[in-house]
């Protein structure tokens, strides 16, 4: 695939065409998911007539870097033969050298599987990924361990925001607005000093009558603040993996027609496209401002 280097909105959008050179036969396939519920023979022959230009997309060359990436997991029901089950559909959303976002990767595993997550990082490196620094996804030890052994200059980042109602299950409904709105607080600065002093206040309150959810907070913390050692104005899209789980939300309404995936490739193919519909206005519009992170890195190396 190019890398997205083009200046101009024009240029990208065309950029964007060149890429995905069958995106009206993507588009086509894709609105066949309307309000009307179809046979699995049917979603079996649209998923087919994707093959190719999914393929092309799956195997194309990563020629930028990548200093974010975002890693998550959505479920699927699939009919495997003898039963029905989940299929997990595995994602790896990237930013890019010049700020924009990207899918790099739509994977299906049959469960949520250290090697599943291992062999997607591969494969990813495989296709040329360099450069991550930071890796953000919710607390699964699949992916955690995954990265230190794919990427292991690389730190991670756990969502705020799933680590926040881990805290909050053990919090009674009477007092979760009170702890909810410290909790927030904490991870609304820009400094580690100000995060430190704002979590021993908490402590403090909270100590002694919610013992369990002062105990999580304790124990997930550094890894919740890893975002406070990148530029600050990249923090309020480092802290969590909101985007992917409103990408996921949107697959979920656009597939919710077929039910029960007739098989595996169905499930990946469907699924892959339209998350390239739904995201294909991205490469329109800058994520956010490289250049703080590349003063950042210099400034570092500097000091090496």
């Amino acid at each position: 695939m190019p890398s997205l280097r083009c200046g101009s909105k024009a240029s990208r959008a065309k950029l964007l065409q060149a890429t995905f050179a069958s995106q009206r036969k993507i588009a086509e396939v894709t609105q066949k998911l309307g309000a009307v519920r179809i046979g699995k023979d049917a979603v079996s022959r649209i998923a087919g007539r994707l093959d190719a230009e999914l393929s092309a997309f799956r195997n194309r060359r990563l020629e930028m870097s990548y200093p974010y990436l975002y890693l998550d997991a959505t479920y699927l029901k699939v009919n495997w033969g003898s039963h029905v089950g989940d299929l997990a559909l595995l994602v790896v959303i990237g930013v890019n050298a010049q700020g924009f976002r990207e899918v790099l990767a739509v994977e299906s595993a049959a469960g949520e599987k250290k090697e599943a997550y291992r062999n997607l990082l591969k494969g990813l490196m495989e296709r040329g990924l360099t450069g991550v620094q930071l890796v953000i996804s919710d607390d699964h030890e699949s992916i955690k361990a995954s990265v230190q052994i794919e990427l292991p200059s690389a730190r991670w980042q756990r969502c705020i925001v799933h680590f926040e109602r881990n805290i909050l299950c053990h919090v009674p409904a009477a007092d979760m607005t009170e702890v909810a709105g410290d909790l927030k607080g904490i991870f609304a600065v820009h400094r580690r000093e100000s995060a430190d002093a704002l979590v021993a206040a908490f402590i403090e309150r909270y100590g002694k009558r919610f013992v369990k959810a002062v105990g999580v907070l304790k124990n997930g913390l550094a890894n919740a603040l890893t975002f406070l050692s990148f530029p600050s104005g990249h923090h309020r899209l480092l802290r969590t993996t909101n985007g992917l789980e409103r990408l996921f939300g949107e697959v979920k309404r656009r597939t919710r027609v077929v039910g029960i995936f007739p098989n595996e490739r169905s499930a990946a193919n469907l699924c892959t496209a339209v998350i390239l519909r739904v995201t294909e206005e991205w490469a329109l519009k800058r994520y956010l401002d490289i250049e703080p992170l590349n003063a950042m890195n210099e400034a570092s190396e500097g000091k090496n």
